[in-house]
């Protein structure tokens, strides 16, 4: 092979290349876009099981024991949940991902929170507060109470978890739908 013949030899190779990683990163992006718009989301928390889940349309009001996905609302609480790493970046307001949980009482229902919580004076399981988090910090239970007309409290049962214990009841129109997963896995 002459020095010309090798020249543009390399230069078919590397188009060839590009033309396959181009049309692969196409394929990635479509994907993505693909599965966002069809409700496809991956979970990379502790709250629930970790992997793909699906959000499915909620039409009918939100019940006790719905696993829902829900977009926090911009408080002190969820700013200081972002700093401490308690919450993923994600396409809700102030830029965190949606949080799963369970619904475990609604308007009406009283919360009482001590060393474990009760709903109406049923206990919950699972439901040991923490005094300090992973890294030591101290974590504040949210005050017992009346959760208020249009919010919801949530509750997770995994260790570690931060839920309505310390950030309170969520208002109820942050339901993006009902939690499916479709492949996940509890690490």
């Amino acid at each position: 092979m002459t020095g010309a013949a090798s020249t543009q030899s390399m230069t078919t190779q590397q188009r060839r290349a590009i033309v396959v990683l181009s049309m692969a990163a196409v394929a990635a992006i479509l994907l993505v876009v693909t599965a966002v718009a069809g409700g496809y989301r991956i979970n990379l928390t502790l709250s629930e099981p970790l992997g793909l889940w699906r959000i499915i349309r909620l039409h009918r009001p939100v019940a006790i024991d719905d696993l829902v996905f829900i977009c926090p609302p911009e408080t002190a609480a969820m700013r200081t949940a972002r700093a401490r790493g308690y919450l993923r970046s994600g396409s809700c307001p102030g830029g965190v991902a949606p949080l799963v949980k369970t619904v475990i009482a609604v308007a009406g229902q009283h919360v009482e929170i001590g060393v474990s919580m009760s709903v109406d004076g049923r206990g919950v399981s699972s439901s040991s507060l923490a005094q300090r988090d992973g890294k030591g910090r101290p974590l504040t239970p949210f005050p017992s109470g009346i959760v208020p007309p249009g919010y919801v409290f949530l509750h997770s049962a995994f260790s570690g978890s931060y839920d309505s214990r310390y950030f309170g009841p969520l208002p109820a129109s942050g339901i993006l739908g009902l939690a499916q997963e479709v492949f996940t896995y509890v690490p």
